[in-house]
């Protein structure tokens, strides 16, 4: 990895997969002895609960979940 002129670095793509790590994510950069660690935010939400927490309440239908499921199968 390389160092931006922003001081960024772009995390493999196959860590961020193996670490379950998302765009929007928060992460701290940690130093411990003579190493920096990148660790996920202890407390911060994950991008799924952040979009649903989001999303809460916007619905503009009065269908149920049971019809929009039916009508999404093609019953």
């Amino acid at each position: 990895m390389r160092l931006n002129s922003k001081g960024q670095v772009t995390i493999p793509a196959e860590l961020r997969r193996k670490y379950a790590l998302e765009e929007g994510d928060e992460v701290e950069v940690i130093e411990v002895g003579n190493a920096l660690q990148i660790v996920r935010r202890e407390g911060a939400e994950r991008r799924g609960k952040r979009l649903t927490r989001h999303m809460r309440g916007r619905a503009t239908t009065t269908m149920t979940t049971d019809e929009l499921m039916a009508l999404f199968r093609g019953e």
